[in-house]
């Protein structure tokens, strides 16, 4: 597997290097951040341990459906959901339909990198 990039930098920071790639003034390296927090606050939330160990869980077991996460996590099924449709908007999880309807959860990486800019502009975002 594979290592997700992650970066935290504020609305206009995203806004403007996304415009700068945009309008080819800034390319778009490989190794750049494929997900970004706004906030570290932001990302502690969602990328709390509990959560890590969750994704960790999905990516080792492999589960057919929620309710077998759920049996394997020992969390609720609805806070589960909950969580995993967050975790599906940052792009950290992938929920995909099943057999008979069920949703079931892949996690392509095994680690998380963080990009932080100590900076309010000069880092390139």
């Amino acid at each position: 597997m594979t290592t997700l990039k992650v970066g935290i930098a504020d609305y206009e920071q995203m806004k403007a290097r996304t415009l700068a790639v945009a309008r080819g003034k800034q390319r778009a390296r490989r190794d750049d951040p494929k997900i970004w927090f706004t906030s570290m606050e932001s990302f502690a939330k969602v990328l709390s341990d509990r959560n890590r160990a969750l994704l960790a869980l999905i990516a080792e077991a492999q589960p057919d459906s929620l309710a077998e996460l759920s049996e394997l996590s020992g969390r609720a099924k609805s806070n589960l959901s909950r969580t995993l449709k967050t975790m599906e908007r940052y792009g950290l999880v992938q929920l995909r339909k099943g057999h008979s309807g069920t949703i079931v959860p892949h996690v392509h990486y095994s680690g998380i990198a963080l990009t932080v800019s100590l900076g309010s502009g000069s880092l390139r975002l």
